[in-house]
């Protein structure tokens, strides 16, 4: 059902002539200005949301307001123009702090093919622990070890476990199946020598963001087809499962909230290259049976095209057996990346939690 009309909305401007990368220069100057304004000036400043976002945060609702007046059309940009705004807004969104733990990279050997991976140990963890091997999002084009790094040491920190990011090949240079096989591959090559990476065989888990919840849930049923063990737990951050979306989020939240409608259209292009969208890995939705899975920790984002396919998808697990948990937090898509903000923080206090008690680790106290 579309959203009803929004008084308080700015319709989306082009900038001719303006090159994109000064447009995002400036985006990301000034989104990391709203972080530090108080919630009750954001208010003043962007006014409340539509009712169709009713509760999203005030700082979440500052950047969907600011991004959605520069929004362009995606099938105007490059990928490799696309990867270097992704890569400006994230280090503009990230906290200007580091949190204390350590960072090493790797490289996963794969057949014909070698991954890049980063290591992320938290100061607590022990000499052998739970490990999380985390898929990066980015729509299966954009994304990397560098985006998602800020990220993935806030997770790491604050749940005490190790994680794992593994960059996977993207499209179109690699369209599908090459970033659910890397994926595949990646995971098993973990599974092989886990003192490796001082990993605790019995205590390794799978997550990812968006492409990479994809990848995540993708793994666990391709695990499933080819009756190898399951990982100790999945985490879905507000995951792609179908193409083209389900319930009523791609309308209400289709523009205007940072992720549209027209760029998930973009991904999905690059990725497939014509391939046939309704295949399981590529929409895992479309799974006929999803029983005996991995637990599950779902995470969907209030305002957001891909909430309610998240939100589905962890309805079937349940009604599967599959223990899972659901949370909606009140943020718009991409709130992982943005350590600098107070609300995204918070909900990484809470996924931290989650995941550290998925994988009897012990999290540390709040971000603040």
């Amino acid at each position: 059902m579309p959203s009803p009309p929004n008084d308080q909305s700015v319709a989306p401007v082009s900038v001719p002539g303006v090159p994109d990368a000064i447009v995002v220069g400036a985006m990301s100057i000034l989104i990391r200005f709203l972080f530090f304004l108080p919630d009750r000036l954001l208010t003043l400043l962007f006014g409340r949301p539509p009712e169709v976002a009713a509760g999203l945060q005030p700082d979440a609702w500052a950047t969907a307001r600011f991004t959605g007046l520069v929004e362009q059309d995606p099938y105007e940009q490059s990928p490799s123009e696309a990867r270097q705004a992704l890569e400006t807004l994230s280090g503009a969104a990230a906290a200007p702090e580091s949190p204390p733990g350590e960072s090493e990279d790797h490289r996963l050997d794969l057949d014909g093919r070698s991954l890049r991976a980063r290591l992320f140990r938290p100061e607590t963890a022990p000499e052998r622990g739970p490990l999380l091997v985390y898929f990066q999002g980015g729509g299966f084009v954009v994304g990397s070890l560098e985006s998602h790094d800020p990220a993935c040491r806030w997770l790491a920190a604050r749940s005490g476990v190790r994680v794992l990011s593994v960059e996977y090949r993207r499209a179109p240079e690699n369209p599908f199946p090459a970033a659910a096989d890397d994926a595949f591959d990646a995971w098993q090559a973990v599974k092989s020598d886990p003192d490796r990476f001082g990993a605790d065989p019995d205590r390794i888990g799978v997550g990812g963001d968006s492409a990479g919840g994809n990848l995540a849930a993708v793994l666990c049923q391709d695990l499933k087809r080819l009756e190898r063990p399951q990982p100790a737990f999945q985490f879905l951050l507000y995951p792609v499962t179908v193409v083209g979306g389900r319930g009523s989020s791609y309308a209400d939240f289709g523009s205007g909230y940072f992720l549209t409608a027209q760029s998930m259209s973009w991904y999905t292009d690059n990725y497939l290259a014509g391939q046939d969208p309704d295949q399981p890995r590529v929409a895992p939705l479309l799974g006929k049976d999803l029983s005996g899975l991995a637990p599950a920790y779902v995470v969907t984002a209030l305002a957001d095209p891909l909430r309610d396919e998240g939100e589905i998808y962890a309805t079937r697990l349940h009604e599967a057996g599959v223990p899972v948990r659901l949370d909606r937090m009140p943020l718009i898509h991409g709130w992982f990346n943005a350590t600098g903000s107070r609300s995204s923080r918070k909900a990484l206090d809470v996924v931290s939690g989650v995941v550290a008690a998925h994988l009897e680790s012990q999290p540390v106290g709040s971000t603040g």
